[in-house]
């Protein structure tokens, strides 16, 4: 498979677990397949980077298609535990506005060829690069982001349990663990964007550029 299928596969995996919560969210067998895909749809994410590296096959299309990849996973998952009332509304409003922020630097940097996260990157700064590209940060964030979304999905079925001593208890710890997840996770998702804001200031400039006519767009 070529990276950039392997990221069409983790965004249906992720469809297909929240699918899965949506429609049989009191069920546990159903609930643990979903969130075995869930697993899936974030190991993947190091899956295909791995592959466009190891075999040569990075562009900048797939850079900017596995950033959309994550952006539709992590926000599907949010958006779903919130309508779920699993968290808070603004989580969700959080990580769209940090996403579309970000996302918006990086479309400006990639207008002066600055892609990816090697050295061609728009990320210029030792701790920036370190934040953001560095193979730890990653990792960091993507477990984070994993056990969030598995222990909220395991809250689905455990509110539904009858009433009792560990059903009780069961709710509580899991509901403890998946705030404290939601919380670590929002707060390093906040940190990684301040090395694109800081970077990305730089292109703001170049954004205010006066399109040419003859560069400019033909609206129909």
């Amino acid at each position: 498979m070529t990276p950039n299928q392997v990221t069409v596969v983790r965004v249906g995996a992720a469809f297909a677990a929240v699918g899965l919560f949506t429609f049989f969210g009191n069920a546990l067998a159903a609930d643990l397949a979903a969130v075995s895909l869930t697993i899936a749809a974030i190991a993947l994410d190091g899956v295909d980077g791995y592959l466009a590296r190891t075999r040569g096959l990075a562009t900048p299309l797939g850079a900017q298609l596995d950033i959309v990849g994550d952006r539709i996973v992590e926000n599907l998952f949010f958006m779903f535990f919130a309508v779920s009332g699993l968290i808070s509304f603004w989580v969700p409003v959080l990580f769209f506005v940090r996403g579309t922020l970000t996302d918006f630097l990086r479309s400006l940097a990639a207008r002066s060829g600055r892609v990816g996260f090697g050295s061609n990157s728009m990320l210029e700064t030792w701790w920036g690069r370190a934040l953001v590209a560095s193979g730890a940060s990653r990792a960091t964030y993507a477990i984070l982001k994993c056990v969030c979304f598995c222990c909220l999905g395991l809250l689905l079925p455990v509110r539904q349990m009858p009433a009792g001593w560990l059903a009780e208890s069961l709710r509580a710890w899991f509901s403890v663990a998946a705030q404290t997840l939601v919380v670590a996770t929002v707060t390093f998702c906040a940190i990684r964007a301040l090395p694109v804001i800081w970077d990305g200031r730089r292109y703001l400039n170049d954004g205010e550029k006066p399109v040419s006519p003859a560069a400019a767009p033909v609206i129909r």
